[in-house]
C-alpha cells in the first residue's frame, strides 16, 4: 500500500461514477481542489497545473463504510491497533469504520471515547466508536447514554455479550431514544447456545461437534423486535445468519418496527459444510449456518430486509486460532477480503446489482448511524473507492494489512478488487 499527498489539483479521468445517493451510474470526469470536489463533468480538459488519473476501466464509489468493526485498541493490541486496524480497512476500501466496544477497559466512559478519538486523529480513516450498553458490557447497569452520545458514540452494543435482562434491555431501548442512536444487540440466547461452538445441524452431528441451534438467534431476536415495537425505540440487528431470523426482521419491518440488520461477506459465502475441516478460522459467533439459510441472507438483501454488509472484521492472534475448536476463539478478519467476497458472491452471480451491493456498503450503512455521506456533489470532500468489477485474483497474506491473519479465505479466488483510495488530497494505492 503506498500513499502521495497531492499539491496540485487532482483530476480523475474516465471513471465510471456509481452513484448511489442518486442511483445512477455514469462516465464522468472529477476535478478535486484541497481535498474537495470542485468540478463533475463528463470531459474536463487537464490543465498544466493539475495532477491526472486516468481510471480507464475502474469504477469510482463513496468511500465504504463497516459498521461492525473490532480494532481491539486497547487492551489487546497484539490482535490488533487502531492504527493496523485502519491500515486493514483502507485495503478493503473502506474510509469509515465503526469500533465496536468489547476493549479492555470497554467503551463505557467518556474517558475511553476520547482515547478512541484521539487515536483516531492519527489515522486516514474515520473511526466512529460504539459505546456499550452496560457498564463494562456486564449486563447489569446501563451506561451514560447522554454522556456517550456527545463525544461520539453512534450506537450503542454489548457485542459480543447479549444483554440477556428484558427489563435492562428494555431500558436501553427507552433511554437510546432521548440520543436518536440504534441499539445493538448481539443476537444469541446463551442457554440455548448451550456451548455450542458451531450450527446445530447433520454437521455438528457428523463430526461431534456440540451445536449452535438458529433458534437460540432467532428466540433473542424475537425479543428484540418486540420490544422494539413496544418501545419505538431504533434497533439494529448485527451479523443475522439464519433463514427464521429473515423472517422475523421482514415481518416486524412490515409492521413499522425501527429495525435494520447486518449481513457478514463470511456467512453469505460460506457454510456449515467448512466445518468437517475442523479448522478454527471458521469459528465465528454466531456460526456459519446451512446452505438454506446463506440463500435466506441474500434473499434477505435481495428485498431490503436486511440493510447492510458489515465485516465484523475480528481480528485474533495466532495462539488464540492455533488450537483445538473448543478452545478457540470465534471470529476472523474480513476488511480486506469483503468487497472481494461479495462482488464475487452477489454481484457477478447476479443475486445483486453492482449499484445495490453499494448501497449496502455506504449509503444504507450511514443512515442506519444517522451521518452524512459524501456523495458526488460539488464542495463535497473527496472520499472515493476505486475499483475494478472484473478483476481475477487470489486472496492471500500479502493481501492482509491487519496485524493479524486469521481467516479461512487464504487461497480464495475472487473477481472484483479495490484498486485505490482517495481521502481528501490523499490517494493510496492498494
Amino acid at each position: 500500500m503506498q500513499k502521495s499527498t497531492i499539491k496540485d489539483k487532482l483530476l480523475l479521468k474516465n471513471g465510471e461514477m456509481i452513484d448511489p445517493c442518486q442511483e445512477k451510474i455514469e462516465r464522468q470526469d472529477i476535478l478535486i481542489n484541497d481535498g474537495k470536489i470542485e468540478k463533475i463533468k463528463a470531459e474536463i480538459d487537464a490543465q498544466d497545473d493539475y495532477k491526472v488519473i486516468d481510471l480507464k476501466g475502474l469504477k469510482i464509489a463513496p468511500g465504504f463504510i463497516d459498521l461492525h468493526t473490532h480494532l481491539r485498541e486497547p487492551g489487546q493490541e497484539d490482535a490488533e491497533t487502531i492504527a493496523t486496524g485502519a491500515r486493514a480497512a483502507l485495503a478493503g476500501g473502506f474510509t469509515r469504520v465503526c469500533c465496536m466496544p468489547n476493549t479492555n477497559p470497554s467503551l463505557s466512559t467518556q474517558e475511553s471515547m476520547r482515547f478512541i478519538r484521539e487515536k483516531a486523529k492519527l489515522v486516514d480513516i474515520d473511526v466512529m466508536p460504539i459505546a456499550s450498553i452496560t457498564i463494562d458490557r456486564k449486563g447489569r447497569e446501563l451506561t451514560e447514554f447522554g454522556e456517550l452520545a456527545e463525544v461520539g458514540a453512534v450506537a450503542f452494543s454489548d457485542d459480543g455479550n447479549p444483554v440477556e435482562n428484558s427489563q435492562i434491555m428494555r431500558n436501553a431501548l427507552e433511554y437510546s431514544k432521548l440520543v436518536d442512536k440504534p441499539i445493538i444487540n448481539h443476537s444469541e440466547d446463551q442457554d440455548l447456545k448451550n456451548q455450542g461452538i458451531i450450527n446445530e445441524s447433520i454437521v455438528s452431528t457428523t463430526t461431534g461437534l456440540r451445536g449452535n441451534p438458529t433458534i437460540a438467534e432467532e428466540i433473542m431476536i424475537y425479543r428484540d423486535l418486540r420490544l422494539a415495537e413496544f418501545t419505538g425505540a431504533k434497533l439494529h440487528i448485527p451479523h443475522v445468519t439464519a433463514k427464521g431470523s429473515v423472517d422475523l426482521i421482514r415481518a416486524a419491518q412490515e409492521k413499522g418496527v425501527r429495525v435494520t440488520a447486518e449481513v457478514t461477506p463470511h456467512h453469505l459465502s460460506l457454510t456449515d459444510e467448512y466445518m468437517h475441516s475442523f479448522n478454527t478460522l471458521g469459528k465465528v459467533a454466531p456460526p456459519l449456518r446451512s446452505e438454506s439459510d446463506r440463500q435466506a441472507l441474500v434473499e434477505g438483501l435481495k428485498d431490503g430486509t436486511i440493510d447492510a454488509i458489515a465485516t465484523d472484521h475480528a481480528p485474533h492472534t495466532y495462539n488464540r486460532k492455533e488450537t483445538s475448536l473448543d478452545l478457540a476463539a470465534y471470529g476472523m478478519i474480513g476488511l480486506e477480503s469483503a468487497f472481494g467476497l461479495v462482488m464475487t458472491k452477489l454481484v457477478h452471480e447476479d443475486q445483486l446489482s453492482l449499484i445495490e451491493l453499494i448501497k449496502k456498503m455506504t449509503t444504507m450503512p450511514a443512515a442506519i448511524i444517522d451521518i452524512e455521506l459524501p456523495c458526488f456533489k460539488t464542495g463535497e470532500r473527496a472520499e472515493f473507492t476505486l475499483f475494478d468489477t472484473d478483476e481475477w485474483w487470489v486472496f492471500n497474506e500479502k493481501n492482509i494489512e491487519s496485524r493479524s491473519s486469521n481467516t479461512p479465505f487464504i487461497g480464495q479466488e475472487l473477481t472484483g478488487r479495490v484498486k485505490k483510495v482517495i481521502i481528501g488530497n490523499k490517494v493510496i494505492e492498494i
